[in-house]
């Protein structure tokens, strides 16, 4: 089984040819990694701070060499006053200026624009977010944003929404059926169907169970977290295994198991 990463490639358990019961234990744990916590502003350098919003036009966020948005350390020329980000200044020859006519600048560290850049924020265009985050980081705030937008992996469904709203849609209009799981404790689940939302209680986070045929005499069986694929926060692990009936003869029953990363669904 190849390790977890996000893709769109989906675990599975594969299990041996038999009368499979038709129920699957399922235990879901969150952890690893860091808590994904509130991004702290900085602090003002003396008193009780003050936010203030304003306008600002987005060049001055970018560098004019590159056009990538500013981030910390920021450097200007000290003859023209030009600008460059840290990466572009890296590969000039001894940090001098090129844009400068005689060439006589060179690029050195501005503390200042660091501190303007680091304070300057956007807020999360996802909706249900409200987060603030600096400028230079909002590219990747938004792909992995735990309410970035997810789409509906029904075949002809358009469906496009926050993870919440799927969860919903996939119950309401396809009828998936939904079944509550505590995290860390041990969930007998039916498959009679080919699909299931598990939800957990302490969170309602969902979580799509997939049985599909594998052949006359075997099923294979993925678990999905409902929400965009670049998120990576909380990380779930999913310990799932199957009971095949007791052969007629009397001897010991056969069981399948399989523990996993739990991917993103979408």
């Amino acid at each position: 089984m190849e390790e977890a990463d996000g893709s769109a490639k989906k675990a599975r358990l594969e299990l041996p040819n038999g009368h499979v019961k038709q129920e699957v234990g399922v235990h879901l744990a969150v952890g690893g990694g860091d808590d994904g916590g509130a991004i702290v502003p900085a602090e003002a350098g003396y008193g009780s701070r003050v936010e203030l919003a304003v306008k600002i036009d987005m060049s001055v966020l970018h560098c004019p060499l590159c056009t990538l948005p500013f981030k910390p350390p920021v450097f200007q020329c000290n003859k023209g006053g030009h600008l460059g980000c840290g990466g572009c200044v890296a590969l000039l020859p001894g940090g001098q200026c090129k844009t400068c006519e005689d060439g006589g600048g060179f690029f050195h560290p501005c503390p200042a624009l660091d501190a303007i850049v680091s304070s300057t924020k956007v807020e999360c265009a996802h909706a249900g977010c409200q987060t603030y985050v600096p400028y230079h980081e909002a590219a990747d705030h938004r792909s992995a944003c735990p309410h970035a937008l997810c789409h509906c992996a029904e075949t002809g469904c358009g469906f496009v929404g926050a993870p919440q709203a799927l969860a919903g849609h996939l119950a309401d209009l396809h009828s998936v059926p939904v079944r509550t799981v505590q995290y860390g404790r041990v969930s007998q689940v039916p498959v009679s169907g080919p699909q299931q939302l598990l939800v957990g209680e302490e969170d309602g986070r969902a979580f799509l169970l997939t049985v599909g045929a594998l052949g006359a005499a075997a099923a294979a069986v993925s678990v999905l977290c409902v929400r965009a694929s670049a998120s990576t926060q909380p990380r779930f692990s999913c310990k799932m295994w199957v009971n095949l009936l007791q052969p007629a003869n009397g001897g010991r029953a056969d069981m399948a198991l399989v523990d996993m990363q739990v991917r993103s669904s979408t």
